[in-house]
């Protein structure tokens, strides 16, 4: 029987001018959908999981096409509540070189933003599912979609379903200080904590020793005690950090570590010229579910977590559209991109 995992959070309208056109010259903007838990979501669902999305949408067409985005990969649709104004939006525009990406949100009032606890059963949703995952962007969204969390978290742990929360912090969305009392409370219930090498100095104050994330430099030693940290101070059964070495918005150095609690594992590194990153987190979230569905042992879920990111940073658009095939093969130290004919 298909593993079942359940992924709760907002999908959005993602507008992005071709290529790398700045805003401000587009004329013309390429729709697509996107958002951190629906990404996950995809992933899983193309790896072969039984992978269900949790969201609140309204009634109309362009509600609807974000649940078409889903269902064209697969992904179980049946728990998404119809109601509500609109759809977020995002604007993206494209770096390069030593240009960043931008982001633009227009997404207040979005119906998932507006939903409250009685739009979801949660005992319902989780029949069967052995995984739920949620991000910090989703209790970001209001204290009411904060009440969802809580609920649907204190649900999971009843039916003893393995929680996984990416710290994912976003400083357009909320400050430092509300997220570190939200996400407190929130990761008392979370199993397996996923962040990036700034997300748990933001959200909880845990800093790295000697790294600079401006200057690409990344130091090894200071994120193991980072992890360390966050299970002393949660419990957490694994934390996952990406160590990514930023060296223009082009090319990225990308790794990660795994911490068992009980022994630090690091990826191998990849150079990466990237075509797209956004979405680059959830595919590293999305891996490390799988292996860890499949039982991998923590170097083998670490190589295969970091590997299937690496290979969504080649993809247009928010979803990771790899096989696990594809990710194997990577991770297996085939990382030359000849053409396989």
């Amino acid at each position: 029987m298909s593993k079942k995992v359940i992924t709760f959070g907002e999908i959005m309208l993602r507008l992005a001018p071709e290529g790398y056109y700045r805003f401000v010259q587009a004329e013309q903007y390429g729709a697509t959908y996107g958002g951190g838990e629906a990404n996950v979501a995809v992933s899983l669902a193309n790896f072969g999981i039984n992978a269900g999305f949790v969201t609140k949408l309204p009634k109309h067409e362009i509600g609807q096409a974000g649940i078409n985005a889903l269902r064209r990969f697969g992904v179980d649709t049946t728990h998404i509540t119809r109601g509500g104004e609109r759809v977020g939006i995002y604007f993206l525009e494209k770096g390069a070189s030593q240009r960043p990406s931008k982001v633009i949100y227009d997404r207040a009032g979005s119906s998932i933003a507006t939903a409250t606890t009685s739009d979801f059963n949660w005992d319902q949703i989780f029949d069967g599912a052995q995984w739920f995952h949620f991000t910090g962007i989703t209790p970001a969204l209001g204290d009411n979609v904060t009440a969802i969390c809580l609920e649907a978290c204190k649900a999971a742990k009843e039916k003893n379903i393995t929680i996984s929360c990416d710290l994912n912090y976003r400083n357009k969305l909320w400050s430092k200080e509300k997220a570190g009392k939200v996400m407190a409370e929130l990761c008392q219930y979370v199993d397996v904590c996923i962040a990036n090498e700034e997300d748990a100095s933001d959200v909880f104050g845990i800093k790295a020793t000697d790294t600079d994330v401006t200057t690409g430099k990344v130091n090894h030693e200071g994120y193991k005690d980072v992890a360390k940290q966050l299970v002393e101070r949660f419990g957490f059964k694994k934390v996952a950090i990406t160590l990514r070495e930023s060296l223009s918005a082009n090319d990225n150095n990308w790794a990660s570590m795994l911490y068992d609690g009980s022994d630090f594992f690091f990826s191998k590194k990849y150079l990466m010229h990237i075509v797209d990153r956004v979405g680059g987190g959830d595919s590293f979230g999305a891996g490390l579910i799988y292996a860890c569905l499949n039982n991998y042992d923590s170097q083998k879920t670490i190589e295969f977590a970091t590997a299937a990111s690496c290979l969504k940073h080649s993809i247009e658009g928010d979803f990771n559209q790899v096989s696990v095939d594809e990710v194997t093969k990577l991770a297996g130290g085939d990382a030359s991109g000849r053409v396989q004919r």
